[in-house]
């Protein structure tokens, strides 16, 4: 989930981007618009004006880092903060706390600490978090209320209630869109896992099927070897008979293992289709489709799904895509697919002859049919062609007519 490039499939990395400008962008515009405001006023002594602005450097870094390596985890629990950040953020906060506090700035002091809270509490689990956030909101109130007592400037209650009222909105603003993204991730890795399982359940079908037809007739042709090694002597002719039921056995047995290996890999066009929409669909791609219902020949089925299947892993494999089109449709006896789409990383084009795309464009020449596969910036289209009914498929249709004309 973590790979870019599935990201990138998925939606995520667009996520990630809007979090990260949600999250830590917003949390470095308010210290460095609020604080340096403050850090460039004249009225402020020169002395406080640099410890602020160094504090504030290193600050806005402990945030960036701390930040980044929370948001890394995705849907996992939280990692370690690095060694190090968080002493060093707490530290500069308490600077950006304390000199504006001095001067009895009530409004501007609360928020550096109020953002490191927020940044310490995102990897804390669920009771813990809790409580560091009530006790910051509740103690936000003790050092404005108690500068204010002291030198009875009669700002009592502005110096008490503002400072909780700003560290509450900035830890819900930055805990809020982590939340979400937590939740995407855990979404992603279960998607992840759903896709894993539905391949590991269609190959212990395929597994079971399989065990079924060759158990058992390996299983009497293990008897019937037996039976037949024990008459070899006394009975030779029964002896050959059992081998001769062997041997059809065995016949039997492999016809049958090539049935179900054939139909475990034989595709058709329309369930490709509709699979594709539903794949690009869950990745966060807009896929328009537009279909001909004409019927086609079996091969054609097949080789266009084959061709549908190799466009929709590509699609997927080797682009960043927000869009794709599916279009087939039948035209004067030549069916005709094609597949394009957008945010194109690499062509497959690099593929080794024989397999994908390549493999596929023999396969299609061999059965009267063309593919060809162009890029166009960050364009890629697939394009296959064949007949709709093969020529021998035709001549089956037309014995098999004259065969059932009037009785």
């Amino acid at each position: 989930m973590r790979d870019q490039g599935n990201e990138g499939g998925t939606g995520l990395a667009g996520f990630r981007r809007y979090t990260w400008w949600a999250v830590p962008g917003t949390s470095v515009a308010l210290l460095v618009l609020f604080t340096g405001d403050w850090i460039l006023d004249g009225a402020v002594p020169v002395r406080l004006r640099i410890l602020c602005a160094a504090a504030l450097v290193i600050e806005v870094a402990a945030v960036v880092v701390l930040l980044n390596r929370r948001m890394s985890a995705g849907g996992q629990p939280p990692p370690r903060p690095p060694a190090g950040w968080p002493a060093a953020g707490a530290l500069a906060a308490l600077v950006l706390a304390l000199c504006p506090l001095a001067l009895r700035d009530y409004g501007l002091w609360p928020i550096a600490p109020a953002i490191m809270t927020a940044v310490a509490a995102t990897y804390l689990d669920g009771p813990r978090r809790r409580w560091l956030v009530i006790g910051a909101v509740l103690l936000a109130a003790l050092p404005g209320g108690a500068v204010s007592l002291a030198t009875g400037d009669g700002r009592l209650l502005y110096a008490a209630l503002f400072p909780p009222g700003v560290t509450a909105f900035v830890v819900w603003a930055m805990l809020g869109p982590l939340w979400a993204w937590d939740i995407a991730g855990r979404l992603d890795e279960a998607r992840r896992l759903s896709a894993e399982l539905a391949v590991k359940d269609e190959r212990l079908r395929f597994a079971a099927d399989l065990h079924d037809i060759q158990g058992h007739h390996l299983q009497v042709i293990a008897l019937k070897s037996e039976l037949a090694a024990r008459l070899a002597e006394a009975d030779p002719e029964r002896a050959t008979a059992e081998m001769r039921e062997v041997q059809r056995l065995a016949t039997d047995a492999l016809r049958d293992t090539r049935a179900v290996v054939r139909g475990y890999r034989r595709t058709s066009l329309d369930d490709e289709i509709a699979n594709a929409t539903r794949v690009l669909a869950s990745a966060g791609i807009d896929a328009r489709t537009t279909a001909d219902p004409a019927a086609v020949g079996e091969t054609a089925r097949h080789l266009l799904g084959l061709v549908m299947r190799e466009a929709t892993t590509n699609l997927l494999r080797h682009s960043r895509a927000h869009h794709a089109t599916i279009d087939y449709r039948v035209t004067a006896g030549v069916a005709r697919l094609r597949v394009s789409n957008d945010g194109v990383l690499d062509s497959p084009d690099d593929v080794p002859s024989g397999t994908g795309l390549r493999g596929l464009a023999a396969r299609l020449a061999a059965a009267g049919g063309d593919l060809a596969w162009t890029r166009d910036g960050d364009r890629f289209e697939v394009t296959a062609s064949l007949p709709a009914v093969p020529a021998e498929e035709g001549r089956a249709g037309e014995v098999a007519g004259v065969g059932e004309g009037p009785r």
